[in-house]
């Protein structure tokens, strides 16, 4: 949790702040590369950080220092685990991991599958693993992400990729909800986020982003667990949507590939 294997020292800035290598023993807070990865990619449970504006990933920070930033379900630990971080971080700590992992180009590590019938799994830690044997199950109304492999994910390499399995046809009912707003369900995204959905100034890319991820921060936005200065914003687009909309927004999101990857 003090220091993290760096599996490609080649892939990110050579100098990594302290707070990103080692984290800070004495106020307990872990090396922010165990979870989110030396080179930003992250995990399916967590965020991916690399390539986030500097100050949308100050603000977020601050947003979890200030209690304005909680996860829709209380038991998501590592949210939790967030707050207290944040609260122990210093701003020069905030500050240099911002500046480091904004420097970082986004990269797509995750493939989209359309399918009716998917593999059965089990959820630990937050992430869905496939069971051994090849039974599968009704995919349904949902997204069902996970590693493709299951030892090299745990080894925490983060050239492991991921596949997420989403209901057929949501792609395109994705890709009409955030390219034209679905009359009036919502608003065009690439209003904020660029016409590539890549980010536009303070806004963050979403492009390419794991659909898990995308899908909470609406919903926690939705239900009014964020209160942020982003998060103002984002209500009233995210209001009318259903839970089939969501779904469809983070699988369309997820299949796009940015100009980094």
């Amino acid at each position: 949790m003090y220091g993290p294997a760096d599996w490609f020292p080649d892939e990110h800035p050579a100098t990594v702040p302290p707070i990103v290598a080692v984290g800070r023993r004495d106020a307990a807070i872990n090396a922010c590369g165990l979870c989110h990865y030396l080179g930003g990619a992250g995990r399916q449970e967590n965020a991916g950080l690399a390539g986030l504006p500097y100050e949308y990933f100050v603000q977020t920070m601050q947003d979890f220092r200030n209690d304005k930033r909680r996860s829709a379900d209380p038991r998501k630990a590592n949210t939790n685990r967030m707050i207290l971080f944040a609260k122990a971080m210093t701003d020069e700590e905030i500050t240099a991991s911002a500046r480091y992992y904004s420097s970082i180009p986004w990269k797509q590590r995750i493939r989209v599958v359309e399918a009716r019938m998917v593999p059965k799994t089990r959820m630990q830690f937050g992430v869905f693993f496939r069971l051994p044997g090849n039974e599968m199950e009704p995919l349904g109304m949902r997204i069902l992400e996970g590693p493709e492999d299951a030892e090299r994910f745990e080894l925490r390499d983060p050239h492991s990729l991921f596949v997420a399995y989403v209901p057929v046809g949501s792609v395109k009912t994705g890709e009409t909800l955030v390219k034209t707003g679905g009359d009036g369900r919502t608003v065009q995204c690439g209003i904020c986020h660029g016409p590539t959905l890549e980010g536009s100034g303070p806004v963050p890319g979403i492009a390419g982003r794991d659909p898990s991820y995308v899908v909470r921060q609406l919903y926690d936005m939705q239900v009014g667990t964020r209160h942020g200065t982003w998060s103002a914003l984002m209500k009233p687009v995210v209001d009318k949507l259903t839970a089939e909309d969501l779904v469809a927004i983070g699988a369309y999101v997820a299949s796009l590939k940015p100009s980094g990857s």
